[in-house]
C-alpha cells in the first residue's frame, strides 16, 4: 500500500482569492503558469507543511484536478485495480477519516480473501 500527495492547482493564490490567514503565515503563492513554476511551489508547500509523504505533481493543464475534481483538496483510495474505493467530500471540512478507515478495511479484507 502506498500513500501520496498530489499538488494540484493554488487554492489561494495572490493573484486571485487570498486568504488572510495566507498572508499571516506568509503563504503567498502567484497562481504557476508552466510545470517549473507549480514545481517550485509544490516544493515551498511540501517543505513548509512538513509533509513526509510523497508528493507528485499535477502538470499545468490541471488534468489530474478535472479528472478526479480534487480542487480545493479531498481523499481518494484507489483499489489495487486502479478504481476508485473511496472519494471524500472536497476537504479539509468534507474529510471523514473513519469512511476512509473503513474503506481501507474493506480493501483489505477483499485483497486476504483466498
Amino acid at each position: 500500500m502506498a500513500f501520496y500527495v498530489v499538488y494540484i492547482q493554488e487554492a489561494h493564490p495572490t493573484d486571485l482569492w487570498q486568504l488572510p490567514s495566507n498572508v499571516r503565515d506568509d503563504v503567498l503563492f502567484a497562481s504557476p503558469r508552466s510545470d517549473d513554476e507549480r514545481t517550485s511551489t509544490a516544493l515551498a508547500c511540501v517543505r513548509k507543511l512538513g509533509i513526509l509523504m510523497p508528493a507528485v505533481l499535477d502538470p499545468i493543464d490541471n488534468r489530474t484536478e478535472r479528472d478526479y475534481t480534487g480542487w480545493p483538496d479531498r481523499m481518494y483510495l484507489i483499489d489495487r485495480n486502479g478504481r476508485v474505493a473511496f472519494k471524500s467530500a472536497p476537504g479539509p471540512y468534507g474529510f471523514s477519516t473513519r469512511d476512509l478507515e473503513q474503506s481501507l478495511q474493506d480493501i483489505t479484507r477483499a485483497t486476504n480473501r483466498p
